[in-house]
């Protein structure tokens, strides 16, 4: 028996990935289903730059509620990080304060990109046979290509060839 006063929330991440012809589709699917259920989307904020387009007025007009998410404080993600830690059984002091403090510079508030670092330097930490992490493991883990900018990658591999004489 279906209980008709449950709401469903259908949430996407990423959301600025998708679409516009896909954002379509998925408005028209909505207006089939009951009332209480809905579509929460989560991206960046070129989605609401796409969706304030003239030509997709159709799907924001039916934008109830939207938020601009800020970076986090340092004092909240250094929380963040001692809550985590706490919750797999590993002491406060696990990152060193140096280690700690280019994680919170590198990462500039992002709380995904935080927990990343983090378990990308803990990684790090254990290879090198380590208790505790030190800048030398966060920037192990910044060395990555991934967490260089694309100019970065592009000057690392264009470089200057010597002539022999």
């Amino acid at each position: 028996m279906c209980n008709r006063k449950k709401t469903l929330y259908i949430v996407i991440d990423e959301a600025h990935l998708l679409d516009v012809g896909i954002l379509r589709k998925l408005r028209l699917l909505f207006e089939r289903f009951p009332k209480k259920h809905n579509l929460v989307l989560l991206g960046h904020p070129e989605l609401m730059f796409r969706l304030s387009m003239t030509c997709n007025e159709d799907i924001k007009s039916r934008i109830s509620y939207s938020r601009q998410v800020l970076p986090l404080h340092d004092a909240d993600l250094t929380k963040f990080i001692v809550t985590e830690l706490a919750a797999v059984g590993l002491g406060a002091n696990t990152f060193d304060e140096a280690a700690l403090q280019v994680i919170l510079r590198a990462v500039q508030g992002n709380l995904r990109l935080c927990r990343n670092l983090c378990y990308t330097s803990l990684i790090a930490t254990c290879l090198d046979h380590q208790r505790i992490c030190t800048v030398s493991h966060v920037n192990a883990a910044l060395l990555q290509p991934h967490w260089r900018s694309h100019d970065a990658l592009l000057q690392q591999q264009v470089k200057p060839q010597r002539v022999s004489s």
